[in-house]
């Protein structure tokens, strides 16, 4: 079965092919270099990139596919969770194609087609597990039972952790994304030269919190010099209190579960350090832990259409009413 998957929640503009579990074509056109100056996102230039981005993405996954639009059996888009301009960019491009071409349309969450990445990246990896997704916009730890079915079992109460990562690099004027900013500096640095709190890593709940965190950064330097400030061991000591809570309480919610392997996905499972210390301590624990494939670790539509594949596989498709809902929730089960 061949799907389109489209992804449009924040700042990429993605479109991708896969055909039973082959990825055929993963297109990204980013906005990274546009949203820098402004050191984060901005909602409005996102959607205005998108309307203009999408027809020519679209067009260049059919063509590195060697496929055309009477090829494709079904289309599957992020209609759920993330920026709502940028969402129904995508919805609208998804949703026009599949009256077109009288095909499934299907709208999946995007923090599903994270779940499927790892999945899709390593199809050996064993259901159920606990999925780690980490990025900027999320931080979530989900019980997968099987394909499809999921209990969220922690979730950010504040900032994100790849959203931390940002607003301390913005503070630091260290360059914006801040997630690899702060990797790249943290090689220079020591890891335990401030000893920074690890909130929440004590409590029974598997929820995460780094406000607090970033906070107490800041507080630390605020109003010094830049020059003044050792930013390699900031950013090694930072880049380890988020690591650390992460590490720990995945390992908690797969020994909850009596889970044997983790998959941790998402934008900040790009993370050197991340990587390396889930690799360490499951290494010793006994636990597989995966990550995606390089190409599948930031938003992507390869995932969306893998995601997609499997809702279409279990007979769900969604109507020509499909909206775009930046807030919804994951559901355990569809």
């Amino acid at each position: 079965m061949l799907i389109l998957g489209i992804e449009t929640s924040c700042d990429e503009t993605a479109a991708a092919l896969v055909d039973d579990s082959a990825v055929l074509s993963n297109i990204i056109s980013s906005q990274i270099d546009l949203h820098a100056s402004f050191g984060g996102v901005v909602p409005e230039v996102a959607s205005r990139k998108h309307v203009e981005a999408i027809g020519y993405v679209i067009k260049e996954a059919l063509d590195s596919a060697h496929k055309m639009l009477s090829d494709i059996d079904g289309i599957a888009v992020s209609a759920r969770y993330g920026l709502i301009g940028s969402l129904i960019v995508g919805v609208s491009a998804a949703k026009s194609l599949a009256y077109a071409l009288k095909v499934p349309l299907v709208g999946t969450h995007h923090i599903e087609g994270h779940i499927f990445a790892p999945i899709l990246s390593h199809p050996e990896m064993p259901l159920p597990h606990v999925c780690l997704t980490v990025s900027g916009g999320h931080t979530m730890l989900v019980y997968v039972k099987g394909l499809c079915q999921y209990e969220v079992m922690g979730n950010t109460l504040d900032d994100a952790a790849g959203e931390a990562f940002d607003k301390i690099a913005k503070f630091l004027n260290i360059g914006f994304p801040g997630g690899p900013a702060i990797d790249r500096l943290s090689l220079r640095g020591k890891r335990t030269a401030f000893d920074l709190p690890r909130p929440m890593v004590k409590s029974r709940s598997l929820d995460f919190s780094f406000s607090g965190l970033k906070t107490c950064v800041v507080n630390m330097f605020r109003g010094k010099e830049q020059d003044t400030i050792p930013l390699p061991d900031v950013a090694a000591s930072f880049q380890e209190a988020i690591v650390d809570v992460l590490v720990s309480k995945a390992i908690q919610a797969a020994e909850r579960k009596g889970a044997t392997a983790i998959s941790v996905t998402g934008g900040v499972s790009s993370n050197r350090r991340l990587r390396e210390a889930f690799q360490e301590t499951c290494g010793k624990l006994g636990l597989e832990v995966f990550f995606p494939l390089p190409e599948l670790r930031t938003d992507n539509a390869a995932m969306v259409a893998a995601a997609g594949a499997a809702r279409l596989e279990r007979g769900e498709a969604s109507g020509l009413d499909l909206n775009a809902v930046p807030t919804a929730p994951l559901e355990s089960t569809r």
